[in-house]
């Protein structure tokens, strides 16, 4: 991953939003003729699952963002390009990635535990060292490490047995070892070391593409997450799009690169202000400052920043992948776990208004953030209150539907509803159920009604 603050990604990335729809039609596109219903059937699991678990992990966690005794600013996995490491200095790291801590079951059940729906892994990042054993280069966990044993299979198995999707993430691009392999801010076949010079076509047809086939038949892979599209041309990323269809019904997302405007919009560290109208799409985020393991980054994000971004993507319309950093041994932050574990609890209570809904219909709530399920001829409006009212009472602005419940998520307590010109107006009890985002559960008639109040 990139903070995308390189201009060339950047422009890269923004080309992609704004592809015309005739962008399906591309070569190699394996959804070129999906019709709507289709679509809709592909991707229902993805848009009621709303939370995923990101997880970066690489060589670059034995560096842990240090290099020759110095902390290296950025984000621990692009530590190789920051500190400009030469290959054969950072090929050496790899000695030392022994994960003999790792245990794919826990992982997955972390994943289940905090109320997760998908797990998606870096099978490769831009170091170029795979997690998988692959005949297309020897720089591979089994090759390379003392690890001998292949990294995504258990934790694929792992997480389907928790009823979890699976995903992997590919840097299809970006390769920093592998001679000919794009770097951000380099031009076509250079790098900082002679060893990363080469052909980048060449590098497509020997690294990139044997080894997407691989990942796809040997993991089928339910979700396929490229990244950073730096020199993909249209008929280099035809090569790879057209391997898709080795894994029926994947879902990939829009950064392939080459038009290929792929299914989700990918925001990243950022919640849009009004998301993706007429596209699926996921914000992406750390839990610290980076993807990657840094042994001293410690800025972790309080629970309730974590809940209230779930609560805005999901009132939006988006996924929320949210991301862990393991240590070079395999084990997860405790800080990750005791989070992931918080918010866990939170959606054993809330889950019902994050799983299946559908973005708001209000233009604004100053109080919260609402998200919506259809119900027969009904509509339940899920409201989450992140600013409890202090006078007891909440106003539901411009509902013109005939309200038929309301209740608490947290303990099901009813709450009586009296009508006003403004819109409903709840009672609540005086303390909110929850300190950081309390849900009440509003069933109306038909769909939502909504009046412009200004």
């Amino acid at each position: 991953m990139e903070a995308m603050n390189c201009g060339i990604i950047v422009g890269s990335l923004l080309a992609l939003t704004t592809i015309s729809p005739m962008a399906r039609a591309l070569e190699g596109d394996p959804y070129a003729n999906e019709t709507p219903a289709q679509r809709d059937a592909r991707m229902q699991w993805w848009r009621e699952a709303k939370f995923g678990m990101f997880i970066h992990w690489g060589v670059y966690a034995v560096p842990a963002g240090t290099y020759d005794g110095k902390k290296i600013p950025g984000i621990g996995e692009w530590i190789m390009l920051r500190a400009k490491i030469p290959v054969d200095r950072y090929q050496a790291y790899a000695k030392e990635f022994n994960p003999v801590k790792y245990d794919p079951a826990s992982w997955a059940a972390l994943a289940k535990e905090a109320g997760m729906r998908y797990m998606v892994i870096t099978s490769k990042h831009h170091d170029g060292f795979t997690l998988f054993p692959t005949k297309a280069s020897k720089w591979n966990v089994i090759n390379a490490s003392p690890c001998n044993q292949d990294l995504i299979a258990p934790l694929a198995e792992a997480a389907r047995s928790q009823g979890l999707k699976f995903g992997l993430y590919y840097s299809q691009a970006q390769d920093w070892v592998h001679p000919g392999g794009a770097k951000a801010g380099y031009k076509e076949g250079e790098g900082w070391d002679d060893a990363q010079k080469g052909s980048f076509d060449q590098y497509i047809d020997q690294v990139a593409a044997p080894q997407v086939r691989e990942i796809l038949t040997r993991y089928h892979p339910d979700v396929l997450w490229w990244d950073t599209p730096h020199l993909m041309t249209q008929p280099r990323a035809e090569k790879l799009a057209k391997l898709l269809s080795l894994s029926p019904g994947i879902i990939h997302n829009n950064r392939l690169g080459g038009g290929y405007k792929g299914d989700t919009e990918t925001p990243e560290q950022h919640i849009p202000a009004t998301g993706f109208p007429g596209r699926d799409w996921e914000t992406c985020m750390t839990m610290n400052d980076t993807w990657g393991f840094k042994s001293y980054d410690h800025n972790w994000k309080p629970l309730s920043k974590l809940i209230t971004n779930l609560v805005d993507i999901v009132s939006k319309g988006g996924n929320y992948l949210l991301n862990v950093g393991p240590t070079a041994e395999g084990e997860i932050p405790p800080e990750s776990i005791k989070l992931l574990k918080e918010v866990g609890a939170w959606m054993k209570v809330n889950g019902e208004s994050i799983y299946g809904t559908h973005a708001s219909p209000f233009e604004k709530l100053t109080w919260g953030r609402c998200t919506v399920k259809p119900a027969d001829n009904d509509t339940i409006l899920y409201f989450h209150v992140l600013d409890w009212p202090t006078d007891g009472t909440l106003t539901v602005p411009g509902l013109t539907n005939a309200v038929k419940s309301a209740e608490l998520l947290a303990g099901g307590a009813p709450l009586s509803v009296t009508a006003s010109a403004a819109g409903p107006v709840l009672t609540l009890p005086a303390t909110a159920p929850d300190p950081t985002c309390s849900t009440i559960k509003l069933i109306v008639a038909g769909k939502p009604q909504i009046k412009n109040l200004r």
